[in-house]
């Protein structure tokens, strides 16, 4: 089969909107949490979340939104975005550079684009809002299709002239990581030569706070204790948006371009709990079942494995479900990987997750580090025997799996290897 590689990214994150402030973060472990304005209210419990800097999009007209000038995004094309689709759009743009893709490369039957977003609570909120008050006439032609699930493909779609496949995936917060193992799939089975995967979030009041009602964010009014994955004083996950756009190409096409890649995408795995809708199963069977899968479609041993980036949201029991899988996985303790959670310095971008943690790791393998555990005091004693490191370790990894998981009990393994 086509071997396929990791060639580009793009990024709009807590921690950075670019490779190279974004590798700075998670080598020195900085945080990208604030106290958010609209969550300082006595009726509103939580307090922090992973916040977009140099954005500015808290308006409902989208002419009046900021970004950096180096972006320069037509009027035409602005009307019909989200939140999350302005973060996307700057996010593939940064991507088309950092792989060196030219006009032809991305406008062509043989490359596709997947994304994933669970759309925008935000302007889907204020659109029908509108209507109900003023009327259907009164509203934008574009409603629908700047604040429903799939406004990502949509808008990404026209905007950079996709002719490959597309498709949005909606798992959640495996959601992104799905889209990355099916574009995997595309790249094998050899119908496509290309493909981008975007995952994106609005990253505000709408997409974050309903999270409370399920009493699983953070409640701290310290940005420095409030996303502690694995600590045993660990209270919720701490909310974040942004974009990750990550270009995925076969060997035939690396060649033919002489791109330097980030990583070798060695195969996937999925399982699901059939458990509950909401919680991981307490034993952490889906996910240690999508992990064997994966690591058998990468033709990889667990000891091969030298780091995990955990999916680890900082919840009470999703850490503990998650570290039996790794421990049921990983079964000889003195040759476990490494294992750490960026949701300690990002927060959790739901179905954005998977894919800016896959960046994460891509980043990682070529410029040979391995992200610590920020913000960890004293393990959770069900976490115990885990190979957690509290600093990043400046030592390569060759093979490395990161996981996902989602509402359902959908998880989602991908197996990554070094390029020498």
């Amino acid at each position: 089969m086509p071997r396929v590689f990791l060639t580009g990214l793009g990024f709009v994150t807590s921690i950075g909107n670019d490779a190279g402030t974004v590798t700075r973060s998670l080598r020195e472990l900085r945080h990208g949490f604030e106290l958010y304005p609209p969550f300082q209210k006595p009726d509103i419990p939580c307090k922090v979340i992973g916040t977009i800097k140099d954005f500015g999009t808290d308006s409902t007209d989208p002419e009046d939104w900021t970004f950096p000038a180096a972006y320069k995004i037509k009027r035409e094309l602005l009307r019909t975005m989200a939140p999350n689709g302005l973060f996307a759009h700057c996010a593939m743009l940064q991507a088309v550079a950092d792989a060196k893709l030219t006009e032809p490369d991305i406008s062509n039957p043989d490359t596709g684009l997947y994304a994933a977003s669970a759309g925008s609570p935000f302007l889907l909120h204020h659109h029908n809002d509108r209507l109900k008050q003023l009327g259907v006439m009164r509203c934008t032609p574009f409603g629908i299709v700047a604040s429903i699930a799939g406004t990502l493909n949509f808008n990404l779609i026209a905007a950079f002239k996709i002719q490959g496949v597309s498709c949005g995936f909606s798992s959640a917060c495996a959601s992104s990581a799905h889209a990355l193992g099916y574009a995997f799939d595309d790249l094998v089975l050899g119908r496509q030569k290309r493909m981008f995967v975007v995952g994106a979030e609005d990253g505000n009041v709408d997409a974050i706070l309903p999270f409370a009602g399920m009493r699983t964010l953070s409640l701290q009014t310290d940005p420095n204790l409030a996303s502690r994955p694995f600590d045993a004083a660990r209270d919720g996950f701490v909310g974040t948006g942004g974009a990750t756009v990550i270009v995925l190409e076969t060997e035939d096409e690396v060649v033919r371009r002489g791109i330097t890649p980030y990583a070798e995408f060695l195969g996937w795995g999925q399982a699901s709990d059939g458990y509950n809708v909401a919680i991981s199963h307490p034993e952490g069977g889906g996910s240690a079942a999508a992990m064997k899968l994966a690591l058998r479609a990468a033709h990889v041993a667990p000891e091969q494995v030298d780091y995990v980036n955990a999916h680890a949201t900082s919840t009470l029991i999703g850490d503990i479900s998650e570290a039996r899988a790794l421990r049921s996985v990983f079964k000889d303790a003195a040759r476990r990987p490494l294992v750490s959670s960026t949701k300690a310095l990002t927060g959790h971008g739901l179905s954005l997750a998977g894919a800016m943690e896959t960046g994460f790791c891509g980043l990682a393998l070529r410029e040979g580090f391995i992200p610590g555990n920020a913000h960890l005091t004293k393990i959770e004693p069900e976490c115990a025997g885990l190979n957690i490191p509290l600093t990043t370790k400046n030592t390569p990894a060759n093979i490395v799996v990161k996981n996902s998981s989602g509402f359902g009990g959908a998880n989602v393994a991908l197996v990554l290897k070094r390029v020498a």
